[in-house]
């Protein structure tokens, strides 16, 4: 799933390939891709694109006098940029193509979603608060005024543990999977650990390795095409997805708890003073 640093490197590259150009087709393969009827996409056709902005995991396409192109890219949603969009229009039928965008002098991009769970989400809005998952964001965890003190703030009274906490889009915006087991790492904290039981220590931990790793990522992915923005995410990951490697701290073996329709990564020595945490998933496999 792209999540902040990623979403931050395609505002990037949006910003640079669509600013200044015109859409002149807006094309919905994917049944169930447009969230929103009025304004339709043809309203975006004519009208100069001014800025992309970036919402949590949320792009927005900003145009001049005319609506927005929101999108959310979910767990298997992609935007493949193409310098010279075919003329032939796409076929709507069961393939990853889910919307097409193209641009006044040919170029444009693709919206393609793999798998069966269809959650690639596309919206065209005047106001992008109207759209449900913007309206409930929490706070931008890179954003100048995030500070530690209110980010201490947003974990008093907290009750869940530290990993559903972080993946809370109305918590924090742009945390997902991938991101929160890497930031826990960082901070030493087990994921089940009690996110409002924390120590002033554990906080300060928890609040630098949250900006510092987000950071650190998107100063990876600045630059970087949107079609390799995935292998650079993966290649940059020191504990999520790798099961079974040592870590790159302290050598002890990553291991891994399964929900579900997921799963987290995390190092005992380096998080949970050597204990391993139970996998029910695995647990029930052994009775």
């Amino acid at each position: 799933m792209p999540e902040l640093p990623e979403v931050e490197a395609l505002r990037d590259f949006l910003d640079d390939h669509l600013v200044g150009r015109i859409p002149t087709r807006v094309l919905p393969v994917a049944v169930n891709v447009l969230k929103t009827y009025d304004p339709p996409p043809s309203a975006l056709v004519g009208h100069e694109v001014t800025d992309v902005r970036r919402y949590g995991k949320f792009l927005d396409v900003v145009t001049d006098g005319g609506p927005r192109l929101v999108t959310h890219l979910a767990r298997a949603g992609w935007l493949r940029w193409q310098a010279k969009v075919p003329d032939t229009p796409p076929k709507p039928g069961r393939g990853p193509l889910a919307l097409r965008l193209v641009l006044d002098d040919g170029s444009g991009f693709d919206l393609t979603e793999a798998g069966t769970q269809k959650r690639l989400a596309v919206y065209v809005v005047d106001d992008p608060r109207t759209v449900p998952g913007i309206a409930r964001l929490g706070p931008d965890p890179l954003a100048p005024g995030f500070d530690r003190a209110a980010f201490a703030e947003l974990l008093r009274g907290e009750r869940r543990q530290l990993k559903g906490a972080l993946r809370d889009q109305s918590l924090v915006a742009g945390v997902g999977n991938a991101y929160s087991d890497e930031i826990l790492h960082a901070a030493k904290l087990s994921p089940f650990k009690n996110a409002g039981r924390l120590t002033e220590e554990e906080t300060s931990r928890l609040y630098e390795a949250l900006r510092t790793t987000l950071t650190e990522a998107v100063a990876r992915s600045r630059g970087i095409a949107a079609g390799s923005l995935k292998a650079e995410k993966k290649s940059g990951l020191r504990v999520h997805g790798r099961t079974g490697e040592p870590c790159p701290v302290c050598g002890d073996t990553i291991r891994e708890v399964s929900f579900a329709d997921s799963s987290l990564q995390y190092c005992p020595t380096c998080q949970t003073g050597g204990k391993p945490l139970a996998d029910r998933r695995l647990s029930r496999l052994i009775k």
